[in-house]
């Protein structure tokens, strides 16, 4: 394995593991892996981790995370590979302005970001990991992941080395592959929270992190126009003229664009009566985490990663 050195303006990362391909991704071959290790978590999960050690600086960990196209990073032991904690796109929006995370630019680094975005990874990763064995099976994981309701879940060996990850998204390709005999109207949420397109970055970042939403369509004069995610407003504060004027202390007027300036790609979306199958196939090939459900013109619901995990663990048995 090498590692990669990520330099950001005058600053360089070091010691960033990189596995050998894992800038080069070819599609999954789901079949074939499963007939090789039948039952085996491994047979699904990402055995190609990019981790940063704990010293990594914010704004590192955010380049990379945008780098490789994360949601979360792993943080681990340098010279160990051992898990440490972890950090997600909400964590950094949670930090940047959205949550409690803000109160340590604000207390500690009285208001300047620059100096906070260079502070180390560890300040705001989080410690409360939630990990499987890497003997686990791939029942035993959906089970831990539908029961704790986490979007990704580390296999570690005997000494807590990081081995590989599971995500929600690998278990949305197995239900693609899987013949579930239901549609998209079982496991949707017919409850959709939504954000007006005038509404401000900053207020949209706060709804996310305070309500644990991972995204949120966005109306404009009752016409739903797009879904934004916490990757969408990380990205966003971390490239292009809106990171120049955020390391030049100029955060406010970021936030305050209207979250419409966000939506950059085109709405994929589904009907009720689509099979669940698919449904994921769709999500799959366009590699979008959700689908606005419609009929009649209107938004009736949405489907995510999380509802075809809960289908997936349904139909295996495995949700109590």
């Amino acid at each position: 394995m090498k590692r990669v050195d990520h330099r950001i303006g005058d600053q360089r990362v070091e010691g960033i593991p990189v596995p050998p391909g894992s800038m080069d991704r070819g599609p999954v071959e789901f079949d074939s892996r499963v007939a090789r290790r039948q039952g085996d978590i491994l047979s699904i999960a990402s055995t190609e981790v990019v981790t940063a050690p704990p010293t990594t600086t914010i704004i590192g960990a955010i380049k990379i995370m945008n780098s490789y196209g994360f949601r979360r990073l792993p943080i681990a032991d340098a010279g160990t590979n051992r898990l440490l904690g972890f950090v997600t796109c909400v964590d950094i929006v949670d930090f940047l302005g959205g949550g409690i995370r803000h109160n340590l630019v604000r207390k500690k680094y009285e208001g300047n970001i620059l100096a906070a975005i260079n502070a180390e990874i560890r300040e705001i990763m989080s410690t409360k990991l939630i990990s499987a064995p890497d003997t686990a099976s791939v029942d035993e994981a959906l089970r831990i992941m539908y029961e704790r309701n986490v979007g990704g879940l580390p296999i570690v060996d005997e000494r807590s080395r990081i081995k590989a990850i599971v995500t929600e998204e690998d278990f949305v390709e197995v239900v693609r592959n899987t013949d579930i005999d239901t549609t998209v109207s079982d496991y949707m949420s017919p409850n959709v929270v939504t954000a007006p397109a005038s509404m401000s970055i900053e207020k949209t970042s706060r709804m996310i992190v305070q309500k644990g939403f991972r995204r949120l369509p966005i109306i404009q004069d009752g016409i739903l126009t797009g879904i934004i995610t916490a990757s969408d407003i990380m990205k966003y504060m971390a490239s292009g003229e809106a990171f120049s004027k955020i390391i030049t202390g100029d955060i406010r007027e970021v936030m305050e664009q209207p979250i419409k300036s966000l939506i950059k790609r085109s709405l994929i979306m589904t009907d009720p009566r689509t099979r669940l199958k698919d449904a994921a196939n769709l999500m799959v090939e366009k590699d979008v985490g959700s689908l606005p459900v419609m009929e009649g013109g209107s938004m009736v619901g949405i489907i995510t990663e999380r509802d075809f995990l809960r289908a997936l663990a349904e139909h295996r048995g495995v949700a109590r």
